[in-house]
């Protein structure tokens, strides 16, 4: 198989899927095993790409040409490469759990449901190898389309009122601020490609490049940058692999990837750096993070807490790229990768949770972790992932984030990140002490709980959930820690071009 063709394969391996995947509705066990087929032939074209690249073999692929000079092309290049490998091996995961949770919680149209996954998975890797701004725009708005049948997937009032919120505020941020932004970098540039050390040096400068940078931070709605973040917890109302998804896989990294892309390919390190056009955001993304975090600090319920944590940990990365420095880009790529890890193990521990014992608040846990050891280590080894303690994969993103404030000249910022880590303690720790330390009502008194439908004893037959669900939380918790080894070689892969735009 050429390289070409392997880049070509990225796109219709996923549609090919879902349209098997809709024919094989009355197999269950079938379709559910061509969703996994799938799912890790994609992974292993992505690595295949990845191998070729690292040989020297960079691929191009134009798929159209829709105005002149204004084609629809897919490159390899180092930053997209480690997002395409990280994002098609989590879905693999993801397939795996949803298996387990799905038939669990006996959801409705699971057909639906794993096809619409596999057309996602298409425009997350169309984001991935877009070799310029109308292509990843292209596909981002795909993304964002496909996405919203698995919003709204069950069909409740609470779940389209979710679902128009989702789409509204993503399809208004990029027609409002995304759209308008690109037409302008076009007409200062004369193009759209991607290029190390970006294409607006001396073409803007002063405010206008600040309203510009603006306009695209803003733009990228799935960045999830306060204040249009409303989306993001309106979304909890989808099943739980699909928020695992959304918040690991799809569309939030996609969002966060494309202001990593933009900063480091259209605008440039340097010329940021140069300009202070990305300094005003940088406070901006400083606020996401602390008022994020004191916001899921006050949610008891599982999933808007993590949501929330999202939020935050999303401006980490914004407030990367906005440092203007090579070291601070560098954390807010290597944060896409450990928080992608970390979180998506907290979300598939919550739906175990879910699973098996119908618990989704955080007051209604008591002593459920010694009735779910596994589930509670997952949990807690994914949150010393977002926390970025040392052997874990989130402690490298911290440090360079923290050394590109150094270098930035703004020291100051350490304190919103400290203050970020010690509220991010505060609200995922209480789930694991809870879970393991905390006696459950049924072994002294029953309490209330602010949990409406569980104020009851924890029921004695409560269990791990299937080994669908447990099994995927248990692995993607061990790569948290793994991921603390393989960091230092992603950085060698991507160091080079976040470096490329800095004069020397």
């Amino acid at each position: 198989m050429s390289a070409t063709l392997a880049l070509g394969l990225v796109l219709l391996l996923p549609g090919v899927g879902a349209v098997v995947i809709g024919l094989l509705h009355h197999f269950p066990n079938i379709r559910e095993a061509m969703s996994l087929l799938t799912a890790s032939l994609l992974f292993i074209t992505v690595l295949y790409l990845l191998n070729a690249h690292l040989n020297a073999d960079p691929q191009q692929l134009q798929l159209a040409e829709l105005l002149p000079g204004l084609p629809v092309v897919l490159v390899t290049e180092p930053i997209g490469l480690v997002f395409a490998a990280l994002s098609s091996f989590l879905w693999v995961v993801i397939s795996a759990y949803s298996i387990g949770y799905m038939r669990g919680m006996q959801e409705r149209r699971q057909t639906r449901f794993y096809i619409f996954f596999a057309l996602a998975m298409a425009g997350v890797m169309g984001v991935a190898f877009a070799g310029n701004l109308l292509t990843l725009f292209l596909f981002y708005e795909m993304l964002s389309l496909s996405t919203y049948p698995l919003v709204v997937h069950r069909e409740t009032e609470e779940a389209r009122r979710g679902g128009r919120i989702y789409l509204g505020i993503l399809l208004g941020t990029s027609i409002f601020f995304f759209l308008p932004a690109m037409v302008w970098t076009w007409w200062l540039a004369g193009g759209l490609a991607f290029t190390p050390g970006g294409i607006l040096t001396g073409k803007i400068e002063g405010t206008a490049a600040a309203v510009l940078f603006g306009l695209y931070l803003f733009g990228v709605g799935k960045a999830a940058l306060i204040p249009v973040h409303r989306w993001l917890p309106a979304a909890m109302v989808a099943p739980t692999p699909v928020s695992a998804f959304l918040h690991a896989v799809a569309v939030v990294k996609a969002g966060v990837f494309t202001v990593l892309k933009i900063g480091v390919y259209i605008f440039g390190v340097g010329f940021l750096s140069q300009t202070s056009a990305s300094e005003w955001m940088m406070w901006i993304a400083a606020f996401s993070m602390v008022m994020a975090s004191v916001i899921a600090l006050r949610k008891d319920e599982l999933k808007a807490r993590l949501a929330y944590s999202t939020v935050a940990q999303l401006a980490y990365v914004t407030l990367g790229v906005s440092l203007a420095s090579p070291m601070g880009a560098l954390g807010g790529a290597l944060q896409i990768v450990s928080h992608a890890m970390g979180k998506i193990t907290l979300f598939m521990c919550a739906g175990a949770i879910e699973v098996a014992g119908g618990k989704k608040y955080v007051s209604g846990l008591r002593g459920l972790g010694r009735k779910m050891p596994y589930t509670f280590t997952a949990f807690l080894l994914g949150s010393l992932c977002i926390i970025g303690l040392p052997l874990t994969g989130g402690v490298w993103s911290k440090y360079y984030l923290m050394k590109g404030g150094a270098d930035a000249g703004e020291p100051i910022l350490l304190a919103f990140w400290i203050l970020s880590s010690l509220l991010s303690i505060a609200y995922l720790m209480p789930v694991v002490v809870r879970g393991f330390f905390l006696p459950s009502p049924a072994e002294n008194e029953p309490q209330q709980s602010l949990e409406p439908e569980t104020s009851k004893a924890v029921p004695e037959t409560i269990r791990e959930a299937p080994l669908w669900c447990v099994i995927p939380a248990c692995l993607t918790g061990i790569l948290s820690v793994v991921l603390y080894f393989l960091i230092p070689s992603i950085t060698g892969f991507v160091a080079p071009v976040l470096e490329g735009g800095v004069p020397q």
